[in-house]
């Protein structure tokens, strides 16, 4: 679950925004990738697949 949805009890904030301590207290106890967008984690994901495909190529050869 990302950040994004979750608003705060304490500000009435979004907590992914950090306007208070508590909210940026919460962000900072979730992932490190809590606060990307779905997208960027997708991204993200492909990067690391063609990392590991580049590797493995030239590991062979």
């Amino acid at each position: 679950m990302t950040c994004d949805r979750l608003v705060c009890a304490n500000c009435a904030g979004p907590v992914s925004e950090g306007r208070c301590s508590v909210c940026r207290a919460h962000r900072d106890r979730e992932s490190p990738f809590a606060h990307l967008s779905p997208t960027a984690l997708i991204a993200l994901l492909a990067t690391l697949i063609a990392v590991a495909l580049v590797a493995q190529r030239v590991a062979t050869a």
